[in-house]
């Protein structure tokens, strides 16, 4: 049975309904309805904490999926699921890969800069200097790339930039 089919709350289950209404209705390819309901699937199980299920769904939708836009966001939840698994590099692998298809996708580009802050720290708490620098400096050059393409967002980010003295713009909007 798929996860779509198991929602216990009355909020879900009513999504699913409208969703699989407005999906059966759409004039797309057989492909493009399977893979949003594998991707839709996919975002239930990970809000559930179900990685492991919501990995099998986003594969399944990425061989399915044929929209690059679509692609990203099913990339980028993987790359989600993989950071807060502590899988960086994968992380990093799969937010590289959305924006390949998305470039301009600042939630992609603002979780790069992150997880290159936070192996900047690490590397800070571990006396290496020069790798902290780096990392800092490839974090702000993903955290300037988010901002220009959403200036109103990641204001801390915009603080930390202007603070450590890596902002190459006053004003990013």
């Amino acid at each position: 049975m798929p996860r779509s089919q198991r929602n216990d709350n009355f909020i879900d289950k009513t999504f699913t309904v409208m969703a699989d209404m407005i999906l059966k209705m759409m004039p797309t390819k057989k492909e493009a309805k399977e893979a949003f309901a594998y991707y839709r699937d996919g975002m239930s199980a990970q809000a559930d904490g179900e990685y492991a299920e919501a990995m099998a769904n986003y594969e399944e939708a990425l061989k399915l999926e044929q929209d690059p836009y679509d692609r990203s966001f099913v990339l980028y939840n993987m790359g989600l699921i993989h950071a807060s698994n502590g899988e960086h590099e994968k992380a990093l692998e799969r937010y590289q890969q959305a924006l390949e298809d998305n470039p301009r996708m600042p939630q992609a580009l603002n979780n790069i800069a992150v997880i290159y802050h936070y192996l900047g720290e690490q590397a800070q708490l571990a006396n290496q200097t020069e790798e902290a620098d780096k990392y800092f400096d490839q974090a702000a050059e993903y955290w300037q790339r988010a901002i220009r393409l959403a200036p109103n967002n990641y204001i801390e980010a915009q603080n930390w930039l202007k603070t450590t003295g890596r902002a190459k713009i006053d004003v990013f909007f």
